[in-house]
């Protein structure tokens, strides 16, 4: 006879297994958003690992940083040691900037080291440009950072330092004070340099004139607090100063508030040396400048343009010349433009500007796009441009070939903390007789803060950016895309992982792959509640022509030949299989921050090719090849380049 008590006890376990079953299946249907979104990342990174996905969008892979070399990226250099230098200065870092920390790291791509570089003064949100010795001019920085209004706890402003004694100049310290009529005193933040007066006689009548020199200075109260706040324009005396001193040396100013006020700029400038890896100090600017561009003329000399200057204020229109012979600087054309204005190098010496720009200036004074001749000073602007006040944070390039002479921009968003973002892009024709911007293949999304890097295929490669300002909301752009000149549209490419909004560069390698670093989020949540935190991870794009459906592309290698080439004259390399050369380019390295960088471009070459050897024709044009450093490249009839060979123009 059948055990019912066994059979019982088969029934209660069959309930048990089924409840059971119940609870998985039940679990199962609650995981199942998060399981296949495991499942679907799993996927994306199988596809993407796959050598036919990377041989049509090139792939995207994290350096090993250690993290006592991790820093806050906001200028990146390539020398012609194939080295990077990464500069943080302070880094945006308040805290920092009160501890004198200044920091600069040397990024060796190809072997993945870094090493630290003693860093004289803050650099943050200086300039730079490539000098003909291969040196990297860095001028002007950060003297103060800016108080947001309620933050400002002394009152300050701008006051002008007069001296009428035509007899003696005078020299005030840091820190010297100036007295109201009230008794309030006010302290520089800076030392104060004063000629003397210009005397100046009317031969006809006797009569000797006396003009009083001047300088302006940032003063801000002694004690804290409303009571030295002054809205009138008055006049203050210098403590110290005695009898007739007393009387010839004084300070005006309009207003003393508790409102804003900006960053400010200093005057120093150094050379970087790649050989001996150290900073050399060199004749300050006269001006301070916070936010400037640095764009290389045809000669090799340099312009220093716009900035805050060392009260705050941006720069009418002050520009100045440094010559790398004599490491000294002087006077240059005048002519305002807003901060960072992306200004490149054209045929006959002249500049144009794209109507790229950075952070500050008016929304409607200096944003008109035009060629500047600066022998002249004559600005012809160029119409055609469409979303002209979305300029801001916008990318812009000379493209490749240089020869070509057109400039494009990319993306940009409104003035400020503006929310406009747009898709815009646009190129100018240089060589017309009337040059007038034509609509280009617009961007997935508005795009701020894009960064364009030219390629030695003559393609462009963009990435990163976001749609608000400074990837407010989580608005970071994860895209890339490859722009072609000749069919003027655009390609996809392979996602970054690192979103990339304000303070972030991108720049080309000698190997022929895309370096990217920093970006310096608002905020770190889509609610905007918790302070962002700056990206110090380095990113780096093997394009396409790096990759085939098997793997790796073969390249061709440039061999021996001279290191400095004549200028309009041939040079000879050795390249195996020199019969597969199709192109060569010379690339001039770059210097960006900001999403400025007037310094990359490419030269086409003319060449012949013999046996395993290939001549190329140096440019005559200095204003087309100015003088300096490059990488040489050659491509096959695939667009796949070798790695740079480095050679000197003079």
């Amino acid at each position: 006879m059948p055990d019912h008590g066994d059979s019982k006890r088969k029934r209660l376990n069959l309930k048990k297994t089924a409840v059971g079953g119940g609870v998985i299946v039940l679990l199962a249907a609650m995981n199942a958003p998060a399981t296949y979104g495991f499942a679907k990342e799993q996927y994306h990174d199988y596809v993407i690992s796959q050598p036919k996905y990377k041989a049509q969008y090139g792939s995207w892979g994290l350096m090993d940083v250690p993290d006592g070399y991790r820093l806050n990226s906001i200028h990146a250099a390539l020398l012609h040691t194939g080295k990077v230098l990464l500069v943080a200065g302070s880094g945006n870092k308040q805290e920092q900037f009160d501890a004198g920390e200044f920091k600069t790291v040397l990024w060796d791509p190809e072997k993945n080291t870094y090493k630290k570089i003693p860093t004289p003064a803050d650099m943050f949100c200086a300039g730079h440009a490539q000098l003909p010795s291969g040196n990297l001019l860095v001028a002007g920085g950060t003297a103060r950072y800016e108080k947001l209004h309620g933050d400002v706890e002394k009152a300050g402003g701008r006051m002008v330092v007069k001296n009428e004694d035509p007899e003696k100049k005078h020299r005030l310290p840091k820190g010297t004070r100036f007295i109201s009529a009230a008794g309030i005193e006010y302290r520089t933040a800076f030392p104060v340099d004063l000629p003397k007066a210009k005397k100046k006689s009317n031969g006809k009548k006797g009569k000797v004139t006396v003009k009083a020199s001047e300088a302006k200075v940032f003063v801000e109260a002694v004690d804290k607090g409303r009571e030295a706040v002054n809205n009138r324009p008055s006049q203050y005396t210098v403590e110290g100063l005695q009898g007739k001193d007393l009387d010839n040396v004084y300070g005006l100013a309009q207003r003393m508030t508790l409102e804003k006020q900006d960053f400010q700029g200093i005057r120093d400038a150094f050379e970087f040396n790649p050989e001996t890896e150290k900073y050399e100090r060199v004749e300050a600017m006269d001006a301070a400048r916070w936010y400037p561009t640095l764009v290389t003329l045809a000669n090799g000399k340099v312009m220093a343009v716009s900035g805050l200057d060392d009260i705050g204020e941006i720069l009418q229109g002050d520009n100045e010349i440094y010559d790398p012979k004599t490491r000294k600087w002087t006077k240059g054309p005048k002519r305002y433009f807003p901060t960072y204005p992306a200004l490149f190098l054209t045929k006959g010496g002249k500049l144009f500007y794209s109507g790229s720009n950075a952070g500050y200036g008016a929304a409607d004074r200096g944003r008109q796009p035009g060629t500047w001749d600066v022998k002249k000073n004559k600005f012809t602007p160029v119409p055609g441009l469409t979303d002209k006040d979305e300029t801001e944070t916008s990318s812009s390039l000379l493209l490749p070939p240089a020869q070509d002479q057109k400039v494009m921009i990319l993306g940009g968003g409104g003035v400020g903390e503006s929310k406009k973002a747009t898709p815009r892009t646009a190129v100018v024709d240089l060589m017309k007789e009337t040059p007038s911007f034509k609509k280009g293949p617009d961007l997935p999304q508005g795009t701020r803060y894009l960064n364009s890097v030219i390629m030695p295929d003559d393609s462009v490669f963009t990435t990163g950016g976001s749609k608000d300002y400074r990837g407010r909301s989580n608005s970071d752009v994860f895209k890339s895309q490859i722009y072609d000149p000749e069919k003027n549209r655009f390609t996809k490419a392979a996602s970054p992982t690192v979103g990339r909004n304000y303070h972030s560069e991108a720049m080309l390698l000698p190997d022929g792959r895309v370096a990217t670093f920093g970006s310096d989020p608002l905020y770190g949540n889509k609610a905007n509640t918790v302070l962002g935190e700056f990206e110090k991870r380095i990113e780096v794009y093997e394009p396409p022509y790096l990759h085939t459906a098997d793997g790796k592309a073969e390249r061709l290698t440039i061999g021996k030949g001279p290191k400095k080439l004549e200028r309009g004259a041939k040079a000879t390399f050795t390249v195996e299989d020199a019969k597969k050369v199709k192109n060569a380019r010379l690339m001039r390295p770059s210097a960006v921050t900001h999403v400025t960088d007037v310094e990359q471009r490419s030269i086409a070459l003319d060449l012949t090719k013999k046996g395993d050897s290939v001549t190329f024709k140096t440019p005559e044009d200095t204003s087309l090849a100015p003088p300096g450093w490059y990488m040489l490249f050659v491509t096959d009839a695939k667009g796949v380049p070798s790695k740079a060979k480095w050679v000197k123009v003079p």
